[in-house]
C-alpha cells in the first residue's frame, strides 16, 4: 500500500488469537466484532479505549453478522444463533444438515445487499470436496449454492450489487461472479485476480467505497488492494505471516482492520512472530462501506 498506509499500521489487541477472522464494523456501538475460531471467542473491540472484551458462544465460530435489532448472528460448528452482547446468552435459530464421513464447521460469512446471509462451511483439515457455501435467507431457508469445496472464505459484493466477489482459498484467486441482488442468485465465475503458488493462500477479503477489492493473503504476511480490473494496486504488509481477513471501520470508516492467526506456528515461527493473533490497524487513505445487517 502507499506509504501512508505501512507507517500508521498499529496493534490494537495483542489477542494471540489460535485464527481471529470475521470483523465487523458496529457503527451504532462504534466497535468492531471479531472472532477466534478455534476458541469459540467474539470479540468486542472499542478503539475508544481500546478494551477488547470476549464472549464465549461455546463452539467453534466463523463468523458474525449484525442484526437490527442489536443482537448478532453467530455462524457455530454445526449451525447459526443470536447472540445478545449484553447478556451473552446463545440461542440456536438454525441447524446445518450433518455432513457423512467427517465433521464440519463454519467458516467466512457475510450478508449480502439484500441482507442475506452467505456463510461458508469446511471440514476441519480442510479436506478437498468437504465444503460448500450456503445461503441462509433472512426466513432462515437454508440453500447451497456451491459444493465440493475445500476452504470457502472471503465474500464480498460490487458496489452496484452485481458482482459478487468469492474464493476457496485452495483456489489461489479471488473469482467474479454475476449476482442479482433480487432472488440471490450468481452466475458462472471468471478469475478476478490470480495469486502466486508460493505456499501462501488467499483469505477474507473487503470492499472499499471505491469498488476495490482488498484481500488477505494468509502465509504471505499482507493485505493486498485488487482493482476491479483485477490489478493489484496497493498492499499493507504485517509483521505477521498469517493475515486472515480485513474491514472497514472507525468513525469516517477509514480504518483498515486487520485480523491475523497463530495456528499450527512453532515455537521459532512465534519468536519471529511474536504478534501473531493479533488485531492490526492502519490508515490506507480510502474509505469503506457500513456491512448489511442480516434480513435489513
Amino acid at each position: 500500500m502507499s506509504t501512508e498506509g505501512q507507517a500508521t499500521l498499529e496493534l490494537v489487541v495483542d489477542a494471540r488469537a489460535t485464527v481471529g477472522e470475521g470483523p465487523v464494523w458496529d457503527a451504532a456501538r462504534g466497535v468492531l466484532w471479531w472472532v477466534d475460531i478455534a476458541a469459540g471467542l467474539v470479540h468486542r473491540f472499542d478503539p475508544r479505549n481500546g478494551s477488547d472484551r470476549t464472549l464465549p458462544v461455546g463452539s467453534e465460530v466463523g463468523a458474525v453478522a449484525l442484526r437490527p435489532d442489536g443482537t448478532l448472528l453467530v455462524a457455530l460448528a454445526n449451525g447459526l444463533a443470536v447472540l445478545d452482547p449484553g447478556t451473552g446468552r446463545v440461542e440456536s435459530r438454525v441447524r446445518f444438515a450433518p455432513a457423512a464421513g467427517r465433521p464440519l464447521r463454519s467458516n467466512d460469512g457475510k450478508c449480502d445487499p439484500a441482507g442475506r446471509f452467505w456463510v461458508g462451511r469446511m471440514a476441519a483439515d480442510g479436506a478437498a470436496g468437504a465444503g460448500s457455501l450456503l445461503r441462509v435467507d433472512p426466513d432462515h431457508l437454508v440453500v447451497t449454492r456451491m459444493a465440493g469445496l475445500a476452504i470457502p472464505n472471503g465474500l464480498g459484493w460490487s458496489l452496484d450489487g452485481r458482482l459478487m466477489y468469492f474464493l476457496d482459498s485452495a483456489w489461489c484467486e479471488v473469482r467474479e461472479y454475476p449476482y442479482d441482488v433480487a432472488t440471490g442468485t450468481m452466475g458462472e465465475g471468471r478469475t478476478l485476480v490470480r495469486f502466486p503458488d508460493d505456499g501462501s493462500v488467499p483469505d477474507g477479503l473487503t470492499v472499499d467505497a471505491e469498488g476495490h477489492v482488498w484481500v488477505a493473503r494468509w502465509g504471505a504476511g499482507c493485505v493486498v488492494r485488487v482493482a476491479p480490473d483485477g490489478e493489484v494496486v496497493g498492499r499493507v504488509d504485517l509483521p505477521v505471516s498469517q493475515v486472515s481477513s480485513c474491514t472497514f471501520g472507525g468513525e469516517d470508516l477509514g480504518d483498515l482492520y486487520i485480523t491475523t492467526a497463530r495456528e499450527d506456528l512453532e515455537p521459532a515461527d512465534l519468536a519471529r512472530e511474536p504478534l501473531a493473533g493479533g488485531l492490526f490497524r492502519c490508515r490506507p487513505g480510502v474509505h469503506g462501506l457500513l456491512p448489511v445487517p442480516f434480513g435489513a
